[in-house]
């Protein structure tokens, strides 16, 4: 990794001038891809980074050279390399909360020293890596056992956010690497339904829960956690906590309350946000599901990209480049839209991450100097699976006036040995993005119907039903296979991602206040709710819709 200075200077903060993003969307929209791959054989080459086991191939956007140095011209007048030095220096980059940024210290491999307030926090990352080898140990050899003295079979991950999302996404995305005699379970939702029906898969006896939280004052964190110590307490007694219970937080004192005992606690750190935070402790029910080894390897993964983003060109940096595609398109072309289609089911949770990550990161107004956008941020993110998305919403991204720029996630190899299957989803997984691409044209349509023998007046009704618009922008990004290493390469890629555009729009990735006005009115109306009646500092709507409740309860 090349070493980020001491102290980066932070760059000025100007509102960005799109007007040269909007000049060439407008040039392109009399240009088609389709004619730009026709006249330049050397595009797909041009407009591609292989990155080891990660091939990312971009050539399939609304792009040239020209557009692409203005994309890198506009990363360089932001100060991304800047504001990459900071994060890396340990600066405090999340400035409303006065906290440095450093996720990239949990999955670091090499000698390189990463330093937040005055300190390096490598070796209590270390530190923290190894008593959950330890502990993950126990728990597979049997080693520790329940309050009967049972040995442990499933795990229940309680927490919500990036605290649920990010260990959830990872054990589904590595559930061929899921050790035998332990399974993993997740609850996040306050619905007790959500509890419910994942106590009645579980023998208590042979459960560990592991509470995740940064402030362990999560509301349904909290609610969760200690309703299954009520279970617990009332089946086997108050020492249960301690063989039952294992803590995740930054929040000792709270932990203790709870009544976990401090060695069943597993610290993470004020600088780790909760979306960036299933490399740190919080990943423990992934080490638990696939074991330690498995989750270093993850980590490992991401360090590959963590280097490869501190010391790539702009022009050549992945992360860098996904940010200013998706910029190029929220900002020149007005579109507020981003797919992600991963075609394998293990990453079936991959795109629900990224929504999180991405539209809690970036979906802010306010600029770091305190004014506000007068341009847009953050997409909306969504997708599904392939091949069911094709079945869902795929009608849209073809043929919407509109286009969604969209990303394709394939992988080469295949963990199962069903025959046939592999190779329908991968030929789906590649034509679909050159079915975006190259569209069709309603001449073409005309002749495919009149040669199958459709009558001309009927062809001529049908074709621009069954035409295809194309010049929709997609990315696509192949792996070997997916293993812990490359799904650590692939989420640490749109997480850097992510903090390039936030540099580039001038906001804030690392604080979500956006959050906290629905979690303060929940308090207010739950205490109405409790009282059975709605309070008068409520609108009219709010309290009938209080009162109906009440009432129908």
């Amino acid at each position: 990794m090349t070493q980020a200075p001491s102290k980066a200077a932070s760059p000025p903060l100007a509102t960005p001038d799109f007007s040269e993003l909007r000049a060439h969307a407008a040039r392109w929209k009399t240009r088609s891809m389709r004619e730009a791959f026709e006249q330049d054989p050397g595009r797909a080459d041009r407009y591609a980074v292989e990155l080891g086991e990660l091939y990312f191939d971009y050539s399939k956007h609304l792009v040239d050279d020209e557009v692409m140095a203005s994309l890198v011209q506009l990363a360089e007048r932001a100060g991304v390399p800047e504001r990459l030095a900071a994060m890396y220096a340990g600066e405090h980059i999340n400035t409303t909360e006065d906290r440095p940024v450093l996720h990239v210290a949990l999955r670091h491999r090499g000698e390189s020293t990463f330093v937040a307030d005055g300190r390096d926090v490598v070796p209590e990352v270390r530190a923290v890596l190894h008593r959950m080898r330890g502990f993950v140990g126990k728990i597979h050899d049997g080693s520790w056992t329940g309050a009967t003295g049972k040995s442990i079979r499933d795990v229940v991950n309680i927490g919500i956010g990036g605290s649920d999302l990010g260990p959830l996404m990872v054990s589904t995305a590595l559930k061929p690497y899921w050790r035998d005699g332990v399974r993993t379970h997740f609850v996040s939702n306050a619905d007790g339904a959500h509890m419910s029906d994942v106590l009645s898969r579980v023998d208590l006896e042979r459960t560990l829960f592991v509470i995740a939280s940064k402030t362990f004052t999560t509301l349904e964190t909290m609610l969760n956690a200690r309703t299954v110590r009520r279970k617990l307490t009332d089946a086997f007694g108050p020492e249960a906590v301690s063989k039952h219970f294992v803590a995740v937080s930054a929040a000792p004192a709270a932990v203790a309350e709870f009544g976990i005992p401090s060695a069943n606690t597993f610290d993470f750190w004020t600088w780790v946000g909760g979306r960036y935070s299933l490399w740190s402790s919080v990943g423990l029910s992934i080490a638990l599901a696939v074991g330690m080894d498995r989750f270093e390897e993850l980590l490992h993964g991401a360090s590959i990209v963590d280097d490869h983003f501190a010391s790539a060109p702009l022009a050549k940096n992945v992360p860098v480049l996904m940010a200013l595609l998706g910029v190029y398109y929220i900002n020149g072309w007005d579109r507020h839209s981003h797919a992600i289609i991963p075609y394998a089911q293990h990453l079936s949770r991959f795109a629900a991450y990224f929504q999180q990550a991405d539209m809690e990161s970036n979906g802010k107004r306010t600029r770091l100097d305190g004014t506000f956008c007068d341009y847009a941020t953050g997409p909306v993110v969504f997708g599904e699976p392939g091949t069911n998305s094709q079945h869902a919403f795929f009608q849209l991204l073809h043929q919407s006036p509109d286009f969604v720029p969209t990303d394709f996630v394939g992988t080469a190899q295949t963990h199962h040995a069903l025959v046939g299957h592999h190779e329908v989803l991968v030929a789906n997984f590649l034509a679909q993005p050159e079915a975006l691409m190259r569209g069709k044209t309603q001449q073409e349509v005309t002749a495919e119907l009149l040669s199958a023998g459709v009558a001309p007046d009927r062809a001529a009704a049908l074709a621009p039903h069954r035409a295809f618009a194309g010049n929709r922008p997609t990315t696509t990004l192949l792996l070997r296979k997916l293993t812990p290493r490359t799904l650590g390469m692939l989420i640490a890629l749109y997480e850097h991602k992510i903090f390039v555009q936030g540099v580039i729009w001038g906001i804030n990735s690392f604080d979500q206040w956006g959050v906290e006005l629905g979690k303060e009115l929940a308090r207010t109306v739950l205490g109405d709710l409790q009282a059975g009646e709605p309070g008068e500092n409520h609108d009219a709507s709010t309290r009938k819709l209080i009162a109906k409740y009440i009432r129908w309860r």
